[in-house]
């Protein structure tokens, strides 16, 4: 089979397209053929070693995989050959195959095509686990999305209005903010012409917000800590910014407010029983037509690093998907 291969840290350019010898599932596995792989911020960080796991090289980067099942192992009577499904897994969906253990792999509903599933597990598992779990974001609250036209961030947009919040989306540029408006933003910000604390807290009529979903890191999340209400929940998702910041404490001791980590990768390992009631819910909501991904753009394999480049270079609205062909 052909793969992806990241076989030193470095910029996607790097990367080494190559034959690989074909996978055969485990006991408790799932072999499945891909179709497409859904590329998220997070791969374009763990081919520079940057990311906080570091997979042996050589390996195949991409964690939103959708296909066709192969072959089962030992002890797996949930899946046949045949089956569509899809699955996150740490790396390695850069690939013609994957071997995937079972009790992470979902049925892929009728009518979803392949780069739409593969666009789906992450952003929405993502942007779900963090609004109901984490933030328990309640009907009527104010929701604040930062980077909210990426892929997390425009799950949260969705969610976020669906669960019932008055959402305030915030990005880079106007067009971004303009898709955002179409996924159900009531407000948006653009904090490249806007101050994003002075901004978000005109908009709540001095309140704050609620809850604040932070993929992006920078100097934006200080300003967004500082414009979240007394008991709100300011949500640490990712640093797509490339910049850790350090938070004044004090600010978290006089609102009263809660920073909150959301790890879902780490929730969806190892709450496995929680992260299939929360899939199976998502996957309710789009074939009730309530949710759907917005593809920016599709990729093949061998210009997957094409696709990674247009990641860092935050040109990608939504999702951007590699595609395996079949």
């Amino acid at each position: 089979m052909k793969a992806m291969l990241c076989k030193s840290y470095g910029p996607p350019s790097s990367l080494v397209l190559e034959e690989v010898p074909d996978l055969k599932p485990a006991k408790g596995e799932v072999l499945i053929g891909i179709r497409a792989c859904g590329v998220n911020f997070p791969d374009t960080l763990i081919i520079q070693g940057k990311y906080q796991f570091k997979p042996e090289l050589p390996f195949a980067p991409g964690s939103d995989v959708a296909g066709v099942v192969k072959a089962v192992g030992e002890g797996v009577t949930q899946y046949k050959v045949g089956d569509e499904v899809f699955s996150l897994v740490p790396h390695g969906g850069f690939a013609e195959e994957i071997a995937v253990k079972a009790k992470l792999v979902f049925p892929k509903p009728p009518g979803m095509d392949f780069p739409v599933a593969a666009s789906f597990l992450m952003a929405y598992g993502t942007s779900y686990h963090a609004l109901k779990d984490r933030a328990r974001l309640k009907e009527g609250q104010t929701l604040v999305v930062l980077g909210a036209s990426g892929g997390v961030g425009l799950a949260a947009v969705e969610l976020g209005k669906l669960m019932g919040a008055r959402v305030i989306a915030c990005a880079s540029t106007d067009e971004k903010l303009a898709l955002c408006k179409e996924y159900g933003a009531d407000e948006t910000i653009n904090y490249t012409k806007e101050d994003l604390k002075g901004s978000i807290k005109e908009l709540t009529g001095g309140k704050g917000a609620d809850v604040v979903y932070d993929p992006v890191g920078s100097d934006f999340s200080e300003a967004a800590l500082r414009a979240t209400s007394r008991n709100g929940r300011f949500l640490v998702v990712g640093f797509a910014a490339g910049d850790i910041p350090r938070i004044p404490l004090n600010l978290v001791l006089l609102k009263e407010c809660q920073v909150v980590g959301v790890f879902w990768g780490q929730f969806a390992m190892k709450d496995v029983m929680k992260n299939m009631a929360n899939t199976m819910e998502l996957v309710q909501f789009y074939m009730e037509k309530k949710i759907n991904p917005h593809i920016h753009a599709t990729y093949p394999l061998e210009k997957a690093h094409l696709a990674l480049e247009e990641m860092e270079d935050r040109k990608v609205k939504g999702k951007v998907v590699i595609s395996m062909g079949g």
